[in-house]
Order: C-alpha cells, then structure tokens, then sequence
C-alpha cells in the first residue's frame, strides 16, 4: 500500500529541486528556456521557481558594493564633501519617475550591499528605526561577519508606518550573525522625571553606555515637515514640531533634532526619550547614512557638516540635489 509522503520531505525535496534549478540558472548561466527543456516544463515554470528560490532564501543574490561606488555621482560627492565612500541608487532610465516606494525598495539593496562592505569582523553596530531603516534590514542577504555586535539606538516604539523599533535591529543581527542587543525600555516615557529613572536603572544604564563606544551606527535622517514620522509615531506633536523648526531644526536624527549644522537641538521630546544621543553617533568610527528623497536634502546636508556621515547610501535624485550644495 502507498503511504502518502510526510510533509517535511515534500518540503525537504522541494527546497533541494529549487536549488538545482537555481545552480543551473546563476551558477552554470543556461537560461530559462534551456533549463525548462531539461527538465520538461515550461518556462513560466522554472521563471515562478527561480522567484520562490529567492523568497524562500535557498539563493541570495549578493552585489559587490564596491562596484557601486564607482560612478561619477558617487566620486563627486565624496569628494565634495570629505566622505570615505558613496552609493548611489539608479533605479530607473533617465526621464522614469518612480514612486518612493519604489526608489526606496532599490536604495535598501544598495544599503544593503553597504552594511556588508563597512561592517567589519568585531565590530560594535548601532541600528536605528524607521521606514529606511526596516527596509533595508529586509532587503540584506544573510552573510556572517565575526564576532559583531548589533545594539538597538532607539527604544521600543510603534507606529502604522514600522514594525516595533527592536524588529530592525534583531533583523540585521540575524543577518549577519551577530549578537543582538536590545534596548529594554520604551523609546518614549511620559514624563521627564520617569524617563530619568528608567535610565538610571542598572540594566537600560548598561545598555546605554554601550552605546557610546560603536565602531558602525546605521541610520536614516528625516525632514521636519509636517508629515514627519516622529509626529506619525506618535512622539511628538505638531505644536512641538513647530517649536523645534523655529529653532533652527533641519532634520531628525534617531529622534532627536538636529541644527544645520548637526548639532543636536535639545526640545521636546528629547528629555522623555531612551535612545542614542547624537554624540554617541558621531563618536562612532564608521557612520553609515542611509537617505531617499530630494525633500531630506536640507537634513542630509546637515548630517554630513555636523561629522554625522562617513559613508552615504543616497537616491540618484538626491545626490544630484547634494552636488547642487
């Protein structure tokens, strides 16, 4: 009598089939109509299982970053601003627009290629939260780096926009197979005198003071308009907002305001927050900026002058804006 198959082996037998189709496709270069001759099927066929061997993780498809630093754009921002390397995202023809979704999706898998350039064996990393941020996080391929360390910059939060701040730092860690340290406290406490407590509590103590001796810190910056996720999250308000940008704010770094010129500007809500400050981001060696949009010019900007970057992960259009000064 035939006993049907157990599912683990179903699985088992679909996952090696899978990576035979991908070792013919990337690793011996026949292509999918020759593929699919072999194995007498169609080529819509072996087109969906190269697209489920992707998803499922049997092949990642690693670009070396390098490459990515060698077009004229990148050279001319580097040089322009003292950087120690540039990657420029060119996800569409001349003339293409494309959504910030859809420039996002390819700035995340240059950034990507970048944290595997820059992370060095032994490293201490710093990962911080937001759209960005989570997206490149999604976007990296698993590549272990000895003995990393991966430290999250900003306290647990939530919004409609991100997962649970924690979610990209553990990701990344996982990643690069790394030892994950979480930030044990919300990113945003109630009130002033809480939030001092809290911090002052042996174990988010220890865990704050590691964060002022990084080796890496990844991060994205955002804009003070209105629209900004700090308000989305529910962290500041609108009236704040205002308040922060009549001080002189350009952008918003690991929640904290920042000045033209990268100094951090110390207004509401930075007295309520658990999370990096600005100088244990700039102490940290190897700083790695990852920015889309032409709207975050003015607060890249004031990263770069404030020693906020070394290395900058940048959309075409807003590398075009940097080179304008």
């Amino acid at each position: 009598m035939h006993k049907p198959t157990p599912p683990q082996r179903n699985s088992a037998e679909k996952e090696a089939l899978l990576s035979n189709v991908a070792l013919l496709y990337y690793g011996e270069g026949l292509t999918q109509g020759e593929i699919a001759k072999r194995m007498k099927v169609s080529r819509a066929t072996i087109v969906n299982m190269l697209r489920e061997s992707r998803d499922l993780g049997v092949v990642e498809i690693r670009v070396d970053g390098q490459f990515l630093t060698g077009s004229s754009l990148a050279r001319e921002l580097r040089e322009k601003y003292g950087l120690a390397d540039v990657y420029v995202a060119q996800p569409a023809a001349e003339g293409v627009a494309l959504s910030r979704d859809e420039s996002l999706r390819q700035l995340a898998r240059v950034a990507a290629m970048a944290v595997l350039d820059v992370v060095e064996p032994g490293d201490r990393c710093g990962v911080a939260w937001g759209e960005t941020i989570m997206a490149v996080a999604d976007a990296m391929p698993r590549n272990a780096v000895a003995d990393v360390e991966v430290c999250q910059l900003i306290g647990s939060m939530i919004s409609d926009r991100v997962p649970a701040s924690e979610n990209c730092t553990i990701q990344i860690a996982g990643k690069l197979g790394a030892q994950c340290f979480t930030l044990h406290a919300p990113g945003l406490i109630s009130s002033v005198e809480l939030a001092r407590q809290i911090c002052s509590e042996p174990t988010i103590h220890m865990q704050l003071e590691r964060l002022k001796s990084l080796d890496m810190a990844i991060y994205s910056v955002g804009n003070v308009q209105a629209e900004t996720h700090l308000v989305a999250a529910g962290m500041t308000s609108e009236a704040e907002l205002a308040e922060a940008v009549a001080a002189g704010a350009a952008g918003i770094l690991c929640c904290r305001y920042l000045s033209a010129e990268g100094a951090q500007i110390d207004l509401p809500p930075h007295d309520r927050l658990i999370a990096a400050e600005v100088a244990d981001l700039r102490a940290a060696r190897k700083k790695l900026l990852v920015v889309c949009g032409v709207d975050r010019a003015e607060a890249t900007l004031a990263c770069i002058r404030g020693g906020l970057a070394t290395h900058l992960v940048v959309d075409k259009s807003l590398a075009l804006a940097l080179l304008e000064g």
